[in-house]
């Protein structure tokens, strides 16, 4: 894992167990890249095993499922090494305010706390693109990235924080 310099940009996703904190749902997959200089220069992903079993229909959206998360690290494994990955980071996300409010209760959880500035692709596309039929994370990036996005799994933490971060290049705010 590379070591992140202040005021990189870090393109993140969760995956989670539903829909709100508030209700007990947790976040069970981190993927995240560090973008510099229009490009990806680090990636950070994990599975996360929580005390949480997944809705069959949460399984349905994002495919992860209760005994892919058995043996994975714990919370308590995983969230201080992400902390570390996205100090100093201007963090990006499609619907940031989703993540960063699920970030934020799992770090909330272990006493710690998020204070990166973050900014959102799902905002930015339906300013500057008012005429897409919708904004989701999919329908973006096929109309900015084309077929260069046709590989990747969507609703996978990893591959959502990568089409995040090409959005946010592709959009030209780096």
């Amino acid at each position: 894992m590379t070591r992140l310099l202040p005021n990189q940009y870090v393109a993140l996703d969760v995956e989670t167990t539903g829909l709100s904190p508030k209700n007990g749902d947790r976040v069970i997959e981190i993927g995240a890249v560090a973008i510099k200089n229009q490009g990806i220069i680090a990636e950070f992903s994990s599975l996360i095993d929580v005390d949480k079993r997944i809705p069959l229909r949460v399984q349905q959206v994002h495919g992860i499922t209760n005994e892919m998360l058995e043996g994975e690290p714990k919370p308590y494994e995983v969230l201080p090494e992400f902390h570390k990955f996205i100090a100093g980071s201007i963090l990006i996300a499609h619907n940031a305010s989703f993540d960063i409010r699920f970030l934020r209760h799992e770090f909330a959880l272990l006493d710690m706390s998020l204070n990166n500035q973050s900014l959102c692709t799902l905002k930015m596309s339906r300013k500057q693109y008012p005429n897409l039929p919708n904004h989701k994370l999919e329908t973006v990036s096929r109309f900015l990235l084309g077929k260069s996005c046709e590989q990747m799994q969507m609703h996978r933490a990893l591959d959502d924080a990568k089409l995040a971060g090409m959005i946010w290049i592709e959009m030209g705010k780096i």
